[in-house]
């Protein structure tokens, strides 16, 4: 039964209820109060012309026979006034209170109902019952404009009152969303003055600091990570950072550490143990390939400068004194191109400003498989992307179906996109692929 029928069934019940405890007794107090008073006003009689009798007797000026002779006939008469009930002769007055009672009844019977409907219509929610009987409509997805807005809302929001640290924590996540890191990392930082001693607010704002400097977790998001887990050493977000962390600087052995007390958290078989699991692998045969670095080490040498996005640890296997089969698996998944400015933008572009070439998965995680930083001067810029410039273990090129290989030059030398960046996008390509063109032909909006 749908609910709509069910509601108005539920309802009609209620009424009746009512109209039964409110009609019956009106409808049956008018017989029983007329048949009740006239038995007792009879009754009154008696008593006092017995009363009267009995004085007479006691004074003297009546016989015994002539007083019991007289209680035998108010007796009858008393008798026969009872037995006549309600079909006795009622007075006019009586007969009026009797047809007013039932016309007050049928008064009610027809207000109760119109009554109760009139109040629902004006005071209660008629439209909920049909929007529940309803099978629920699709609901459309707020648009790219619409979050935005709705960010910028919640921004002017704190701007207003700024001491609420939920509020400055959910701008920096939807900050994050947006891929605007440099504010969701100041959002975070807002939310860390206010309260210092939350450990999940300082591994987020570790994440999205990582992400505006660079893609790199050296420096101040280590240290915040450290902080955090000073505070909450189990924290899962800290950890999985932490280990991030470490493995970019190939201390794989504190990576597994911290990957493996993450995943002592996990619920045993879940998606999110699978990919810790996978990380813990490919960190142990990154460690079997060679001599990790020690804890807090710098790279080995040979590798890119420290502070570039291009500083991630090596790939699962290979290291920097990787062997010749090791070498010939990189070449292979490896993809090489350039990238060239377009006509129109050629006097837009310092030879200063900061040039990125990454690879992104097609389908999943916007995180760069694959990172290289480079000056906007050096264009026309021929490039190779591999595992060896993977941001972690976990996301590695050679792992991927297809790609997106973008380059952008970044104004302000962050890695998150920013209006006025110049970009230029490939289409979807396989690792492996050779000579894909690049022409930066676009002003990020």
């Amino acid at each position: 039964m749908s609910i709509v029928p069910l509601f108005w069934i539920v309802a009609l019940l209620l009424v009746a209820a009512v109209l039964a405890a409110i009609v019956w007794p009106l409808l049956r107090g008018g017989a029983g109060d007329r048949t009740g008073g006239e038995a007792d006003a009879a009754t009154s009689v008696y008593r006092d012309q017995k009363r009267q009798l009995d004085d007479e007797y006691a004074a003297g000026a009546i016989s015994v026979e002539e007083r019991d002779a007289a209680v035998d006939e108010l007796a009858t008469r008393l008798s026969a006034e009872i037995d006549r009930g309600p079909t006795a002769a009622v007075e006019p007055g009586a007969v009026a209170a009797s047809r007013a009672r039932y016309v007050w009844a049928l008064i009610l019977v027809f207000a109760v109902p119109v009554t109760s409907i009139a109040l629902y219509a004006m005071l209660g929610s008629p439209g909920a019952m049909q929007i529940a009987a309803s099978p629920p409509a699709a609901q459309t997805p707020a648009s790219g404009p619409q979050i935005e807005a709705m960010v910028e809302q919640l921004a002017a929001r704190m701007k207003s009152h700024p001491d609420d640290p939920k509020g400055w924590t959910l701008l920096g996540r939807s900050y994050a969303v947006l891929g605007r890191f440099r504010e969701s990392a100041d959002a975070y930082r807002q939310a860390a003055a206010l309260a210092p001693s939350d450990a999940a607010i300082l591994a987020e704002w570790a994440d999205s600091l990582a992400m505006a400097s660079g893609q790199t977790l050296e420096g101040e998001p280590s240290r915040l990570i450290d902080r955090a887990l000073a505070i909450d050493p189990n924290n899962p977000k800290a950890l999985a950072l932490a280990g991030s962390a470490a493995a970019e600087r190939r201390d794989y052995a504190a990576a597994i550490a911290d990957w493996r007390k993450l995943r002592s958290q996990l619920q045993p078989g879940s998606d999110p143990e699978k990919e810790v699991d996978q990380m813990i692998a490919e960190a142990e045969a990154a460690q079997a390939g060679g001599t990790p670095a020690a804890p807090g080490a710098s790279a080995p040498s040979g590798s890119v400068p420290s502070g570039s996005a291009s500083s991630a640890p090596a790939p699962a296997g290979v290291t920097p004194s990787a062997s010749a089969p090791a070498q010939a698996e990189l070449a292979a998944s490896a993809i090489t191109g350039r990238v060239s400015l377009g006509p129109a933008l050629k006097d837009r572009v310092a030879p200063a400003e900061t040039l990125y070439i990454f690879a992104r998965a097609v389908d999943g995680p916007r995180m760069p498989l694959a990172v290289l930083k480079e000056s906007a001067g050096s264009l026309p810029k021929s490039f190779t992307l591999d595992d060896s410039m993977a941001m972690s273990p976990a996301a590695r090129l050679s792992s991927a179906g297809k790609v997106i290989i973008e380059a952008r030059i970044s104004r302000s030398g962050s890695a998150t996109p920013s209006p006025g960046d110049l970009r230029g996008v490939s289409a979807p390509v396989e690792p492996g692929t050779h000579g894909v063109d690049i022409v930066i032909g676009e002003v990020v909006r």
